[in-house]
């Protein structure tokens, strides 16, 4: 029994060791009330997170960008030029995500799913499929695109569940990134611009195809989506942190 409250021991040290637990930030007590009311998820969200959701935005507009395009007449640029622009857009979105969310200290694992989805988006499917719709699309070719989108959901699956495990520096940023970036896509996409600039592109894409006429017939510089998939998932490469 306590002698100051007349409350036994033991009752007084769960309620103190209670007292002393975290509360649950507004997120978290909204996204695990049984009953939260209406749009809890809309009222979940921080302000980064809406930000993170426009990075997505401007993935799927450049993805049905370059369905357009593809509905439309080859000669017609003006959708996959709005497809291509629609990234560099997403990428400014990417970088003030972050930025907002260290300025509020408002963070969540919800927003880190978030960003990860956003960019598995604009900076995976987006380039494939503006890169299917610029020509690259025999068999071959799709299969490529593909594995490059399923080498950056790895890379983004990876880092969400090793980002703990990478050094800090004094202020606790990660040092380095382990496998390239998944917006250092858009560096393939900066060159499939150069290329429509100069109408390089459907049959006039650099080199061509190899193989052409058979199920193995693709454009060579395709290739690139793959290597770059292939340093995306690479756990030897470190790409320093600016």
């Amino acid at each position: 029994m306590s002698k100051r409250s007349g409350v036994p021991n033991g009752v007084e040290k769960a309620a103190k060791e209670v007292s002393q637990q975290p509360t649950p930030n507004k997120q978290a007590r909204l996204l695990q009330a049984q009953d939260p009311g209406h749009f809890s998820l809309v009222r979940a969200y921080h302000l980064a997170d809406f930000i993170t959701l426009m990075n997505g935005f401007c993935g799927v507009m450049s993805i049905q960008f370059s369905m357009r395009y593809c509905l439309g007449s080859p000669q017609d640029t003006g959708h996959l030029w709005t497809a291509l622009a629609f990234m560099p857009f997403g990428l400014l979105f990417d970088f003030f995500d972050g930025m907002v969310a260290r300025w509020r200290k408002k963070s969540s694992l919800m927003g880190a799913e978030l960003d990860s989805l956003a960019d598995l988006i604009s900076f995976g499917v987006a380039p494939s499929m503006c890169a299917f719709a610029a020509g690259f699309r025999t068999g071959l070719d799709q299969l490529f695109l593909t594995c490059f989108v399923l080498a950056g959901l790895a890379r983004l699956a990876r880092f969400n569940v090793t980002t703990d495990n990478v050094p800090k520096d004094a202020n606790g940023k990660a040092k380095y990134f382990e496998g390239l970036p998944i917006p250092t896509s858009l560096g393939i996409m900066a060159l499939t611009a150069f290329w429509l600039s100069k109408g390089w592109i459907q049959e006039s894409i650099p080199y061509g195809t190899v193989m052409t006429g058979t199920i193995l017939e693709f454009h060579p510089v395709v290739m690139l989506f793959l290597a770059h998939g292939c340093c995306m998932v690479s756990k030897t490469l470190h790409v320093p942190k600016i």
